[in-house]
């Protein structure tokens, strides 16, 4: 059933999706942080996808709906594709019907947030606190217990299933 918000919501996804190209923003989490893990431009041109650095290096944003771990429901942890330091649970994952893994909340100190202003909106960004790669974006309007809703870019993370 198609609601104002879930229209509303698909327009503004669209609208980034088709204004976030990487040659709009600059670096994931700010020029001005040092990460632990940090590498050359080069570097991370060769050991990420080119839709990996687009996202983690330059914070554009996937295809909503385009990536397979919008609906990875098996038990695991979510990493950072950039680094592999584990961000999210599977158990904290839910169904957003935004079109990107969503998660009411990060793992104890996985992430870090800056403010974002881009697209003429205020909103807060999400990255990995290891490597600053830009994961996606915070919002208010989750499920209990939080009423968070962390919508990352699937592109931005690796799946590790849980061991039986």
């Amino acid at each position: 059933m198609i609601t104002r918000r879930r229209l509303i919501a698909g327009g503004v996804a669209a609208a980034a999706a088709a204004f976030s190209a990487p040659w709009w923003r600059t670096t994931a989490a700010g020029a001005a942080t040092t990460f632990e893990i940090t590498h050359s431009d080069a570097e991370w041109r060769k050991l990420l996808t080119a839709d990996q650095y687009a996202v983690l290096r330059h914070e554009a944003t996937e295809r909503p709906f385009s990536s397979p771990l919008d609906h990875e429901s098996r038990r695991g942890t979510f990493a950072c594709a950039g680094c592999d330091l584990a961000l999210f649970s599977s158990t904290t994952k839910f169904d957003s019907r935004t079109g990107w893994p969503s998660f009411w909340a990060p793992l104890e100190k996985a992430v870090g947030t800056t403010p974002d202003t881009t697209l003429g909106m205020v909103r807060t960004a999400v990255h990995c606190r290891r490597c600053g790669g830009h994961l996606g974006h915070v919002f208010d309007d989750g499920p209990k217990p939080t009423g968070l809703r962390y919508c990352m870019n699937g592109v931005a993370l690796i799946f590790k299933p849980a061991t039986p």
